[in-house]
């Protein structure tokens, strides 16, 4: 469970708050997607998140411990980020190093290491990478490492940060079936960062910002159905909703399953 009470956050020598008085719940094992225009706070909202900032007042807790000075490592040890930029993200000089990083850092002994590393791959679809230096990778490869390398610290929370802005259609494809893979087991509570709609309606609740503020939650066909609050946060229809208005005698749906059986009727 994430509790977050009544946040504030403003960046030195700014005029306004970046997160200004936010409150809300995220139920443990949920897939929650944060909606928003850039500036919106969204991104904003997930580095406080993992304590990589610090707000003004309010409050944060991760599974019942509250993000202070204290608590830093600890909640550190429940919740992951996984960052848009996928070169930004590796430390080691292979796959199989950068995986093993974050193990190293939690003291794990090589003998208990090895397992965890090849079964993280292979979840991934990358075990055949393992010696593969990271600059020779996709996009979209990088991002399944740098999931597999959160995956293998067995965080309660992951955070996923734009993380397929930057890929190609390949890539993006890839990497929300994995996200897929990994909500479908409902063992993590999974957080998408994103204005990119074709990844909001895999989620099971939506929070759309706007200048700091929550201006709306709900399921993601209620969020999309409100006309007002996409075209405040600027969202994006889906691929899938927006195929579904040109087709004569279809009725609009999010939903690819939806859209097949209307068409084969």
């Amino acid at each position: 469970m994430i509790k977050v009470n009544d946040l504030v956050f403003k960046y030195p020598g700014a005029d306004k708050n970046a997160i200004d008085g936010i409150s809300f719940e995220i139920p443990a094992g949920k897939y929650v997607a944060i909606l928003g225009h850039n500036g919106s706070g969204k991104s904003t909202l997930s580095k406080l998140l993992v304590a990589l900032y610090k707000p003004l007042s309010g409050t944060i807790e991760i599974n019942g411990t509250e993000i202070s000075a204290k608590t830093i490592r600890q909640i550190r040890s429940k919740i992951g980020i996984i960052f848009q930029n996928p070169d930004n993200q590796f430390v080691g000089a292979s796959v199989e190093d950068d995986i093993a990083f974050g193990l190293e850092n939690k003291q794990v002994p090589q003998p208990q290491m090895r397992p965890i590393i090849e079964d993280m791959a292979k979840k991934v679809g990358m075990e055949e990478f393992l010696t593969k230096e990271p600059h020779l990778l996709s996009g979209g490869q990088k991002q399944r490492v740098a999931i597999a390398s959160v995956l293998a610290l067995d965080l309660d929370v992951i955070i996923f940060d734009e993380v397929t802005s930057m890929l190609d259609p390949l890539g993006k494809s890839q990497v929300l079936q994995l996200i897929r893979d990994i909500q479908a087991k409902k063992e993590k509570t999974l957080i998408s960062i994103t204005h990119d709609m074709d990844e909001a309606i895999l989620a099971d609740y939506c929070i759309v910002f706007s200048q700091g503020k929550i201006i709306a939650q709900g399921e993601p066909s209620e969020i999309l159905s409100n006309k007002e609050i996409v075209d405040i946060a600027k969202i994006d229809s889906p691929f899938i909703y927006k195929l579904s208005q040109k087709i004569k005698g279809v009725k609009p749906t999010y939903s690819e399953q939806e859209l097949m059986e209307q068409i084969c009727k």
